[in-house]
């Protein structure tokens, strides 16, 4: 409990329990990683384009290569998927997967959170990609 008032020489004033707060974290800690933060931000913001662009183009080359390994070969999607895999694609364009539709013959590639196509396959045409969707 404090004292208040005089004090005398070998009186001790001290402050209430629950009177400061927690220790709080030092503020150049705190601005370092704001600063942190906020250069990752902008170098995400700054590179999303290009991103977002080979996304686009790994996915519809997924979607394209998938379809006619799925419908002309007539072999499994897993094993499509594999050679994907293998395809060499460098990057975020690494990263696709392949969904079928098998009611309407269609494969679709996508990168997780950032792109996907379609690739549909007709008897008369073929596999053929999807119209583009910006």
């Amino acid at each position: 409990m404090a004292t208040a008032g005089k004090s005398g020489a070998g009186d001790k004033v001290t402050a209430p329990e629950g009177m400061y707060p927690a220790r709080q974290p030092s503020r150049w800690k705190r601005n370092l990683v704001v600063l942190a933060l906020l250069a990752l931000g902008g170098s995400l913001a700054f590179a999303w384009q290009a991103l977002r662009e080979e996304a686009l183009v790994g996915a519809a080359y997924g979607a394209r290569v998938g379809c006619v390994c799925r419908f002309v070969s007539q072999r499994s999607i897993a094993a499509c998927e594999g050679d994907l895999k293998v395809a060499g694609l460098s990057g975020v364009a690494g990263m696709v997967s392949l969904s079928e539709d098998a009611t309407t013959q269609t494969i679709t590639g996508s990168v997780p959170l950032l792109a996907s196509q379609s690739a549909g396959y007709r008897e008369d045409r073929g596999c053929q990609l999807e119209p583009w969707q910006d």
